[in-house]
């Protein structure tokens, strides 16, 4: 089967094929051709309802980037050879196949402050380049995505329709997601302010979305499945939320949970050194906002599922849903304690802040 999917391509079908990479939602892999490398995916269309939007969005960004950023160096997707489409269609799915990055390196978690310097500032850059491209032009490949009201209100849907004994489990997780619901409130306001703007944005920011070269250097961000038009917060958010504490999501022991200072310090440098002069004052001054309400909004859809049996994200044990939930709410109490130092981080580096 991905034998013919590389004859599309061009590829020979004596290419090598292996797994590549620790993504959750495509499937990858690693072709080799002689002296060529390739990484061809097959996208969830269980997840991407519209894969074309995907590739019109992408091959958007290219051709502009290619007239109005050209030494902007951006992984664009190999187009087949009998019509020259960036996607090929079979009853298995949807395929792509894009040039192997040379000598690059990915890593799954943030391993020091330098790494997340990096890739911050690689996010930061990716949608400074763009911030003349006609945001309102590209397709929203998943619907309410980063939408906190609308996290919102499926969190009330589950606590009326929900499990009753997960509901009655969950009783303390409800009570302080709901003490907490002035984070949707700010959002609110946010997405209604003439203040914060609709940006090309990442909406993946995990550091696994950024090539590295062997000197540690940011080359460029990856997987661009989630770029749509939205707002800094959703990136910045993203980073906050995967790279400051040393445990993911998945731990039990909420003990390990921490806010390491020295990655936030590093995430607002990288960002605010390529995006510190196109963010008006006041998006600078939610900069701490963001990963509040990203790790809100995970909590809110790790808790919904739980009471919903598990029906988004699956789980692994009995409670897997509750737990990351409960991991969540800890990540977010931390923040919360440590929001006005941070806050002043932020108002230290930043170059607009009043």
């Amino acid at each position: 089967m991905l034998e013919e999917v590389l004859s599309s391509y061009g590829i020979n079908t004596t290419a090598k094929i292996q797994p590549h990479g620790s993504g959750l939602i495509h499937n990858t892999w690693k072709v080799t051709d002689q002296s060529n490398e390739y990484i061809l995916q097959r996208i969830n269309h269980n997840v991407f309802k519209q894969p074309e939007y995907i590739a019109r969005n992408i091959e958007a960004i290219a051709s502009w980037l290619e007239k109005n950023q050209p030494e902007y160096f951006f992984v664009t997707p190999l187009e087949t050879e009998n019509n020259g489409s960036l996607l090929h269609i079979t009853g298995e799915g949807y395929f792509r196949l894009l040039p192997f990055v040379k000598d690059s390196l990915t890593y799954d978690t943030a391993q020091s402050p330098q790494q997340a310097f990096e890739a911050a500032r690689q996010f930061g850059l990716f949608t400074c380049v763009l911030r003349d491209f006609p945001v309102e032009n590209l397709k929203i490949t998943l619907p309410n995505f980063h939408n906190l009201n609308y996290r919102y209100i499926q969190f009330e849907n589950s606590i009326q329709h929900g499990n009753p004994v997960r509901m009655k489990e969950s009783e303390k997780d409800i009570e302080y997601l709901l003490s907490r619901n002035y984070i949707v409130s700010t959002y609110k306001q946010i997405v209604s302010s003439k203040e914060f703007k609709m940006r090309v944005t990442h909406h993946d920011t995990k550091i696994s979305n950024v090539l590295f070269d062997k000197h540690g250097q940011g080359i460029c961000v990856i997987d661009l499945d989630t770029v749509m038009p939205g707002y800094f917060i959703s990136d910045v958010g993203d980073m906050m939320r995967t790279y400051l504490s040393p445990v993911s999501e998945e731990e039990k022991d909420f003990e390990k949970i921490q806010i390491r200072e020295d990655f936030f310090e590093a995430i607002a440098r990288g960002y605010l050194k390529e995006m510190g002069e196109e963010l008006s004052p006041t998006e600078t001054g939610h900069f701490v906002y963001s990963g509040i309400f990203m790790i809100y909004m995970q909590a809110l859809r790790f808790l919904t599922d739980h009471l919903n049996n598990d029906i988004y994200y699956g789980s692994l044990y009995e409670g897997h849903n509750h737990v990351r939930a409960k991991n969540q709410i800890v990540l977010l109490e931390k923040l919360l304690g440590k929001e006005n130092e941070l806050t002043k981080i932020v108002s230290r580096i930043s170059p607009n802040r009043h």
